[in-house]
């Protein structure tokens, strides 16, 4: 195993040899070795194997637990050690160590079925003009959504453009992405700013450099929710997409048409948040907070649930607790599938 630590802040990332190689490099950024090994194995079980596979320790608190999970791979495998800069800079670090003409990317909890880069590979291989492949998935895990495909509650319709990406109708599974490393290089990389979400702030600015994009319906990536997810908890599935679009309407030169569905969406998000946060209210038993939050949530949605609710908090705030945890499924259930994973 080849080992490299690297403690100085990401750099830019700059484009380096050749483009047109064919060669794909797989990025894996970690945290925690729980799953890494696993990940691992089926990377290397792919029947289009890759040509590197660089692993970015971002500065785990348990090193010997990631040197125990890395050594049955030996010299297959290249790791980078940096201090704790967050997945982006990972990524990024990642990314700036290959000439790949490919990148394949891998969160360190998923996994690959053995088709999955030739798969992929292919559809980059029959259309040149394809900067980034991604597809379906299976989620596993604490979650209620455990054994549905990741595009059941998170689809994708029709074509992948900036308007689709901004307005959700098209949504990216990380872990399922093989791209152009141009492409993202132009697109200037993983946001270090951003603590989450910095996935789908990159998708929208490679859409907006004029990147080209699609997606395959197979189901060629296992999604594994728990419970040290970034993405985790509902609350958080709101509010990531929300601060990327919140950032993006603020820096991007966008169309009339792309401001407003930004604009639509956010509001959305917003109320949902809203209606998120007055739920863990509720649950807590804060009742001032969730009928504040619930307010809030209803002047940007319909709902009769909301209406109820809040005319239940008024009268009998105990009561509306009680028939909450009585329906709320229990332990996992914030934990959803959506996969901003960053």
């Amino acid at each position: 195993m080849t080992v490299m630590d690297q403690s100085a802040p990401t750099a830019s990332l700059k484009i380096v040899g050749p483009q047109a190689n064919r060669r794909v490099a797989v990025i894996v950024p970690m945290f925690r070795a729980t799953y890494v090994e696993q990940a691992l194995r089926s990377v290397l079980a792919q029947t289009r194997r890759p040509d590197e596979v660089i692993v970015v320790d971002d500065g785990s608190p348990d090193r010997e637990d990631v040197t125990r999970a890395l050594a049955p791979f030996g010299n297959r495998i290249t790791l980078i050690r940096q201090a704790n800069q967050g997945a982006a800079a990972a990524r990024n670090r990642g990314i700036a160590a290959t000439k790949a003409e490919f990148i394949a990317m891998l969160d360190a909890d998923d996994e690959w079925f053995p088709s999955f880069l030739s798969e992929q590979l292919a559809v980059l291989a029959a259309d040149p003009a394809i900067d980034l492949v991604y597809s379906d998935g299976v989620v596993t895990g604490r979650t209620r959504l455990a054994g549905q495909r990741f595009m059941t509650s998170c689809p994708s319709d029709g074509p992948v453009t900036l308007d689709a990406l901004l307005a959700q109708r098209c949504t990216v599974l990380l872990s399922s992405v093989v791209a152009r490393r141009q492409a993202i290089v132009t697109a200037g990389g993983f946001d270090l700013t951003l603590r989450r979400g910095q996935d789908f702030d990159l998708w929208l600015r490679m859409a907006h450099q004029g990147a080209h994009m699609a997606y395959q319906r197979k189901v060629l990536v296992l999604r594994r929710i728990h419970d040290d997810n970034l993405s985790g908890s509902a609350i958080n599935e709101q509010e990531r997409p929300l601060r990327v679009l919140e950032k993006t309407l603020r820096t991007m030169q966008l169309s009339p048409q792309q401001r407003t569905i930004a604009e639509e969406r956010v509001r959305y998000l917003d109320a949902s948040l809203a209606r998120e946060r007055g739920k863990r209210f509720l649950e807590e038993g804060n009742f001032a907070g969730a009928q504040r939050e619930f307010e809030h949530a209803r002047h940007g949605e319909f709902s009769w649930k909301l209406y109820a609710a809040l005319a239940g908090l008024r009268v009998a705030p105990h009561v509306v607790r009680r028939l909450f945890l009585l329906r709320a499924p229990s332990g996992a259930a914030h934990l959803t599938a959506v996969s901003h994973t960053s």
